[in-house]
């Protein structure tokens, strides 16, 4: 009987060690983030949740936590932990750029371009710090601020075809045409299936008189994404631009069809 006791002790304080030794903060973590790449970011938060009762100063933890909240759009909860990471590790570069995302998601682009800064000084070659910081500042209507990001993003990755778009848009904004067609030629040369690109220089060739190229863009984004209705409202007035009126009533009865309903103020107004 005494040997009976002293195995099933023996058992017990084994299992006890196996589960202790089960978890660890890393444990928690991979299973965390197990959950995450199922999207499960409820599940994922709570295994985060006890990696962090474990380890008050696991700062991953905090950090993975952080992208979970976002995505359930918890941006102020997502903050908070982000704010937790960089209190643990003040050169923690991606929890600096999380958070400048999150800030902006909650409008607040000026906190936004703060973080920003804090990466690029961290490491003055992050293009994504840079696309972004440049994004907020056109957002707040900085545009040379925006390009001079844009440029730089461009330094690092002269492939980046986002980074070309986006120029071409703040250059538009200063009334830079023919610089934005520039760079929305560029974006499409690197990526010829992107339909917002084509979309974009149709209607700076619109702007600029140039009406048949505008619409052998609109074409081409028609092509790619038969379901936009500004494409169609847009080629509509390419059309009507070179007095093609049954061209550009077709066009604007399509998109209206397709729920852009500012179509029919021009149905009714040129299609008679």
């Amino acid at each position: 009987m005494k040997r009976t006791l002293i195995y099933i002790s023996i058992i017990v304080f084994s299992i006890t060690i196996f589960n202790s030794c089960q978890n660890t903060p890393k444990d928690f973590k991979q299973k965390g983030d197990a959950k995450y790449e199922l999207v499960d970011y409820k599940g994922a938060i709570q295994d985060y949740n006890k990696a962090i009762e474990i380890d008050s100063n696991d700062a991953d933890a905090y950090y993975n936590r952080g992208r979970a909240r976002e995505y359930l759009s918890d941006f102020r909860g997502a903050i908070r932990d982000y704010n937790k990471v960089i209190e643990i590790d003040s050169n923690y570069a991606d929890a600096y750029y999380i958070r400048g995302n999150a800030k902006a998601d909650l409008s607040d682009y000026r906190g936004a371009i703060r973080d920003y800064n804090k990466v690029i000084k961290i490491d003055s070659n992050n293009v994504y710090a840079c696309l972004s910081r440049g994004s907020a500042k056109y957002i707040l209507s900085d545009y040379r601020g925006a390009i001079q990001d844009y440029n730089k993003a461009i330094e690092i990755n002269p492939d980046y075809a986002v980074a070309y778009y986006n120029r071409g848009r703040a250059k538009e904004y200063l009334s830079d045409y023919r610089g934005s067609i520039q760079d929305y030629n560029k974006a499409i040369e690197i990526n010829p299936e992107n339909e917002d690109f084509y979309y974009s220089r149709g209607r700076i060739k619109a702007n600029l008189m140039d009406y048949r190229g505008a619409i052998q863009d609109y074409n081409k984004a028609i092509k790619i994404n038969p379901d936009n209705a500004l494409d169609y409202y847009f080629r509509g007035l390419a059309k009507h631009g070179i007095s093609d009126k049954n061209g550009a009533c077709l066009e604007w009865s399509k998109a209206g069809e397709l729920g852009y309903s500012e179509a029919y103020d021009l149905i009714k107004k040129y299609c008679k």
